[in-house]
């Protein structure tokens, strides 16, 4: 595992699932961490279980969909962590799941504005500091749903596909200015979401055991590699930890 000694961090949607476990894993490895959500209470109490175990964090409820409200997270990590290496664009739903034809236009559009217009958001506020400072590491959280399609998931397919885009534009946009971006696709992993997943029994994914998911902490270890100078080839693509060259690299089981 990589050391981020010096590095501060911020994480959004931190409050369960991937994201905490990569903001606990980051500060476990020597970073200061920002924990956002926008359920504010569950990013404070484990940004104070990190501190309590010795690492440095602070949290704030902050919706991705509302961009005044991201402004005031970047400039928070600022002032009160010393300054932001590390971006990772994590908050996402997967509501809607309902095929097209049934599915509610207003928790259609909203999904897109949190799991894509969000995600905008977040890397428009960081991303002039960035430029600025000529170094900067960026992971959209992406998935596998960016590129084929889900019964009953056409909102998320179709925000994970702008996302991915929108990591490539990015890294064009910045090529040799330090800004390092990436996609991160991290499996089906035993989260929160895929027990909403499974209870909808739509698609293929429902179907999927419990006991057949990743652990949370195989997706952390994928991305924290991602931070990590030796990721560099990897710059303006979507890493996966279904890849067997990936896990590989970061130190994964191979599936056999």
């Amino acid at each position: 595992m990589i050391r981020l000694d010096g590095k501060t961090a911020l994480i959004t949607g931190a409050g369960r699932g991937l994201g905490e476990g990569v903001a606990r894993t980051m500060a476990a490895q020597g970073a200061a961490v920002m924990l956002v959500a926008r359920d504010g209470a569950a990013v404070q109490a484990v940004a104070r279980e990190i501190v309590a175990a010795g690492g440095k964090a602070e949290a704030m409820a902050c919706d991705v969909s509302d961009y005044v409200a991201v402004e005031r997270a970047v400039a928070a990590t600022r002032q009160k962590l010393g300054g932001l290496d590390i971006l990772v664009n994590n908050a996402g739903v997967i509501e809607p799941i309902a095929e097209l034809a049934v599915s509610d236009p207003k928790a259609w559009a909203r999904n897109i504005e949190i799991n894509l217009i969000g995600a905008f958001y977040v890397v428009r506020a960081v991303i002039e500091g960035m430029l600025k400072s000529g170094a900067g590491t960026i992971v959209n959280v992406s998935s596998g749903a960016a590129y084929r399609p889900l019964e009953g998931w056409s909102a998320y397919c179709s925000g994970k596909a702008g996302l991915a885009m929108m990591t490539r534009a990015i890294a064009l946009e910045t090529q040799g200015k330090g800004i390092r971006v990436f996609g991160f696709s991290p499996g089906t992993i035993d989260t929160e979401m895929q027990v909403k997943i499974r209870a909808s029994g739509m698609n293929m994914i429902s179907q999927i055991p419990r006991a057949n998911l990743s652990p949370v902490e195989h997706a952390v270890r994928g991305l924290l590699y991602l931070c990590d100078p030796a990721a560099d080839d990897l710059i303006g693509q979507d890493a996966s930890t279904r890849d067997e060259a990936f896990r590989k690299r970061v130190g994964l089981p191979v599936n056999t």
